[in-house]
């Protein structure tokens, strides 16, 4: 599969979960290239890296941001820095960007952190835009986030579909951990999807799969675990932040990591709205313990590792 991508010009670094895959549309000398998404910050570096050696000094044009999670935008500073490249974002997210309010684009209620980076455009759903060599069909794709963008190319058929649908599910709901009714978008962003015809799928993160109407019946029974049990999603998301946390400093002792979690404003929500019978330490020490027991983290002499 990836040496059929390559040979229509696209180029995919399947990063690590802590940052989301890297999409290389190639251009012509006229054109140059496209690459979407930029990973998270602490992998800016090598994001650098990786795109000048796949362009062998060749231009890159700009940088599509699918959306503005900081993990799929943390990388844009450098980039744009290392290539003097333009950067398109979601319409919908243009003026929190220019004004860089960062409760808006999430990164003070996730706690994490992304630099701050100069935008030029706009990626506007329903649309199309030329990039690489191809014109892409932008399919407006809100759920995981409401202003989230995928891109379709029909004479290829990839779908390059960011957190709205991966082999195996799709990203956190994030605007049901704030009350919003989101659930409802998930669906009819699949829906939409469902009726594309698609040969590749290219995800936010893992590796680029085949069988789309595969992966799009397992998340719609996702989903509908979701919908049936609010519950289930929402310690879904207290776990995928802990892990989250854990990707980026690989181990935090217990007092550390339970004071970060407690600036963290969707962790809150999550406790308040769900679980606030529970004391939070008591809650966040059964999330840990879960999770160990699932080999998704260990714990040693009063710290939590990654694993």
């Amino acid at each position: 599969m990836r040496d059929e991508l390559e040979h229509v010009g696209i180029t995919v670094f399947e990063r690590g979960w802590l940052s989301s895959n890297n999409v290389l549309l190639r251009g012509d000398a006229h054109q140059g290239a496209v690459v979407v998404d930029t990973g998270y910050w602490t992998h800016a570096e090598q994001t650098v890296a990786l795109l000048r050696h796949a362009l062998a000094g060749a231009p890159l044009r700009r940088i599509l941001n699918t959306h503005l999670h900081s993990d799929h935008c943390g990388g844009n500073a450098a980039v744009q820095g290392a290539f003097d490249c333009g950067i398109d974002v979601p319409a919908g997210e243009a003026a929190a960007v220019d004004e860089w309010d960062e409760n808006k684009l999430t990164y003070a209620a996730t706690g994490q952190h992304c630099p701050r980076f100069r935008r030029a455009g706009v990626l506007k759903a329903p649309g199309e835009i030329q990039a690489g060599r191809w014109c892409w069909q932008l399919i407006s794709s809100p759920g995981h986030d409401p202003e989230s963008v995928a891109l379709y190319q029909p004479e290829l058929q990839v779908l390059i579909s960011a957190d709205a649908l991966w082999e195996n599910g799709f990203g956190v709901v994030f605007p049901e951990l704030e009350g919003e009714s989101a659930f409802e978008h998930v669906g009819s962003t699949l829906q939409a999807f469902a009726r594309l015809d698609v040969r590749w799928v290219i995800p936010g993160h893992g590796a680029p799969f085949a069988d789309a109407s595969g992966a799009i019946d397992r998340a719609n029974r996702r989903l509908e675990s979701f919908v049936a049990e609010p519950l289930v999603h929402a310690l879904h998301a207290a776990k995928v932040l802990i892990k989250f946390r854990l990707l980026e400093t690989h181990s935090e002792s217990w007092q550390t990591l339970c004071a970060w979690l407690s600036t963290a404003p969707y962790f809150g929500m999550l406790h308040e709205r769900y679980f606030a019978v529970m004391q939070r330490e008591d809650w966040v020490r059964g999330l840990v313990d879960q999770m160990c027991a699932r080999g998704a983290l260990v714990q040693r002499a009063g710290r939590v590792f990654n694993i």
